[in-house]
């Protein structure tokens, strides 16, 4: 194996360890409470989960209807997001989906994704905030 294989197998390494759940301290110093609603250390009010997501409302809701959903495993924001998590990041819009219809939003809803301090992002995992409930305006804010 070359130097260049050696090092990306590392890093590879590294980021799917960091990136397992309860594992947040690794990339960011600091625990992250959404990794330990995911392991179920947080009581929340989950309205969904399976083997990759969880949904629970929004301990600050800004409308009638809101749910965030995270991946069970630790990613930063959207920005840091790679070509493998693709698939993660399909399955998590499809659960706001399936969630969408279980919560009867059937005159509209509005997802939001924050990335990043001028975003808005203020917990450092990714995470879909699926709003409805009331009619949404433009421009958001």
């Amino acid at each position: 194996m070359s130097g260049d294989s050696r090092a990306l197998a590392n890093y590879l390494k590294v980021r799917t360890d960091a990136m397992a759940p309860g594992n947040c301290s690794k990339l960011s110093g600091m625990d992250c409470i959404f990794c330990k609603i995911a392991a179920g250390e947080i009581p929340a009010r989950l309205l969904f989960e399976d083997d990759q997501v969880v949904a629970f409302a929004d301990i600050n809701p800004q409308a009638p209807t809101h749910v965030l959903v995270i991946p069970r495993r630790h990613i930063v924001s959207l920005a840091q997001a790679v070509k493998s998590d693709n698939a993660l990041l399909g399955h998590m819009h499809g659960a706001v989906a399936e969630l969408a219809r279980t919560l009867q939003l059937n005159g509209g809803y509005r997802t939001v994704i924050n990335t990043g301090e001028d975003g808005g992002q203020t917990v450092e995992h990714l995470h879909i905030h699926l709003l409805g409930g009331r009619h949404m305006t433009w421009p958001p804010g």
